[in-house]
C-alpha cells in the first residue's frame, strides 16, 4: 500500500492455528494447587524447625511418645480441659500460667537457677527431674512381633542421678539419691490423698530439707515430689510463686501414667502447682528442641500474618489470571516477512487495535494534497487551488474540500474509511492510475 489507507486483514495464516494443550484445565489447576501447598508446607516446617526425626530416644520431653516421655501428660491435661502449649522459644519461659520444665542430665545449674529466679515473679513452675537413659531397642526382633514394634519404642538402659541439682542455690538445692529394692519389689507412694505403687523398683527421691514441703513420699517417708517454700520470714517464703519439683519422673511420665491412680496423682500435682489455672506451657528448649526466630516464622505470626495472607491471596489471583489470560496458546507463524509492506501492515494493525483512525485524517489529507499538486502542476497546493484546478479538469467530480471536510468530521471507523476511500479515488482519477 503506497499513499493510501487500506484495511488491515487478520487471517488464520498470520496468527497461526491454535495449539491443543496436552493437559486439561483441571489437571493444570490440580498441579498448581498441590505444588503451592507443598511449597507453603515446606516453608512452614523449615521455619518451625519441625522436620520429623526420632522423638523416642534422647531426653524426655512433652513431644516424646517414648516410655520416659511426657506426651501422655500433655494429652491427659488436654482431655481434662487444660489449654496446653508446647513452646520451642525462650519467650515461652515468661508465661504467667503454669510452666513445666523437663531438664536433662547435662543441665547447667547456674543457667537453670537463673530461670527459676526469673519465674519467682512471673508464674508457677513445675520441674520434672530426669532419671532414665533410653536407647533404641537392641537385638533381633522376632518376626511375629515386628508388626507390633513402633518407631518411638525405646529401651530403658539405666537410671541416673541428676547430680547438678545439689549445685543449685538455696532454696532450690536438692540432694537426690536412688535406693533400689534388693528384692526387686516396686515401692509404694502416697500423697495428695492418693496412694499406689511405682512402676519400677528404683525410685529417685530427695533428702528432706527445711526449704521443701513434701507432696508425695515413698513407703520409707522420702520425698518424691516437693514444693519449694523456703524458710519463714524470707522473701521467697512470702512473695515467690509456687515451685513444685517432681523428683521421681515415673509419677508423671508415660511409664507412670499407665496406671489410673498415678494418672489421678499427676492431675492433682498439676492442679495444686498451677493454682487450679487451666493454662499449661511445656518448655522444649531445655532439651534442645528450641526453634530460632527468623523472618519466615515472623511472617506467620501477628501482626505480620495479615500481610502474609494478603500476599498469598494476591499470588493466587495473579496465578489464576495467568491461567486464564488468553485461553489456548496460539501457534506462531513460521513465515518470516520483511520489507515496507510488512512495516506498513504492522503500523496499520497497531492503529486499528488502538482505535485511533481519526488521528490519520490530517496526515492523509496532506499526502493527497501533495499527490494532487504534483498531478495538477500546482506550486502551493491547498484546498482552494485544488478545487479550482479540478473544476477545469474533472468538472463532474465532488470538490476536494468537501471530501476533506467529510474525512475530518468523521468519528466512526467506517466513516473514516469511506472518506479516505473517496480521497483515494479522486487522486487515482487525477493521476490517471487505477486504485490498487
Amino acid at each position: 500500500m503506497t499513499g493510501e489507507l487500506a484495511p488491515v486483514a487478520t487471517t488464520g495464516a498470520a496468527l497461526g492455528r491454535e495449539a491443543a494443550s496436552p493437559f486439561g484445565k483441571s489437571a493444570v489447576l490440580a498441579m498448581l494447587v498441590v505444588g503451592f501447598a507443598a511449597f507453603v508446607a515446606m516453608l512452614y516446617f523449615i521455619g518451625t524447625g519441625d522436620t520429623g526425626g526420632n522423638r523416642g530416644t534422647g531426653p524426655a520431653h512433652a513431644s516424646s511418645n517414648a516410655i520416659h516421655g511426657y506426651t501422655g501428660l500433655s494429652q491427659l491435661l488436654e482431655a481434662n480441659g487444660y489449654d496446653v502449649e508446647k513452646s520451642r522459644e525462650q519467650s515461652g519461659l515468661e508465661t504467667s500460667g503454669l510452666l513445666v520444665l523437663t531438664p536433662t542430665q547435662n543441665t547447667d545449674p547456674d543457667e537453670f537457677a537463673a530461670i527459676l529466679e526469673e519465674r519467682q515473679y512471673q508464674g508457677p513452675t513445675l520441674v520434672i527431674l530426669p532419671k532414665w537413659f533410653a536407647i533404641r531397642p537392641s537385638g533381633k526382633i522376632a518376626e511375629e512381633d515386628e508388626d507390633q514394634v513402633q518407631d518411638d519404642w525405646v529401651q530403658l538402659v539405666s537410671s541416673n542421678l541428676p547430680g547438678w541439682t545439689q549445685d543449685l542455690p538455696e532454696p532450690y538445692t536438692l540432694e537426690t539419691a536412688m535406693d533400689p529394692d534388693a528384692s526387686g519389689a516396686t515401692p509404694s507412694w502416697g500423697g495428695l490423698g492418693l496412694s499406689g505403687n511405682l512402676p519400677a523398683p528404683t525410685p529417685l527421691y530427695a533428702e528432706n530439707s527445711p526449704d521443701h514441703e513434701a507432696l508425695v513420699i515413698d513407703d520409707k517417708g522420702r520425698p518424691l515430689a516437693v514444693n519449694v517454700v523456703g524458710q519463714p520470714d524470707t522473701y521467697f517464703y512470702e512473695d515467690a510463686h509456687f515451685l513444685t519439683v517432681v523428683i521421681e519422673p515415673d509419677l508423671l511420665n508415660n511409664y507412670g501414667l499407665a496406671d489410673p491412680t498415678r494418672a489421678a496423682l499427676a492431675l492433682a500435682i498439676v492442679e495444686q502447682a498451677g493454682y487450679e489455672d487451666k493454662q499449661v506451657t511445656f518448655d522444649l528448649t531445655l532439651v534442645g528442641l528450641g526453634g530460632s526466630t527468623n523472618l519466615l516464622t515472623l511472617a506467620f505470626r501477628p501482626p505480620f500474618l495479615a500481610a502474609t495472607i494478603c500476599l498469598i491471596l494476591a499470588m493466587l489471583i495473579v496465578g489464576w489470571r495467568a491461567f486464564l489470560r488468553f485461553g489456548p496458546v496460539a501457534a506462531q507463524s513460521q513465515e518470516a516477512r520483511f520489507g515496507k509492506a510488512q512495516l506498513v501492515t504492522n503500523g496499520a494493525g497497531l492503529i486499528v487495535r488502538a482505535r485511533r483512525l481519526r488521528l490519520l485524517a490530517d496526515p492523509y489529507v496532506a499526502l493527497i494534497e501533495r499527490k494532487l499538486g504534483n498531478a495538477l502542476g500546482l506550486a502551493k497546493p491547498d484546498a482552494t487551488t485544488i478545487d479550482q484546478a479540478l473544476e477545469q479538469r474533472l468538472p463532474d467530480e465532488e470538490p476536494f474540500s468537501n471530501r476533506v471536510a467529510r474525512l475530518q468530521n468523521a468519528t466512526k471507523p467506517s466513516e473514516v474509511m469511506r472518506a479516505a476511500q473517496s480521497l483515494s479515488e479522486l487522486a487515482s482519477k487525477t493521476t490517471g492510475k487505477s486504485r490498487r
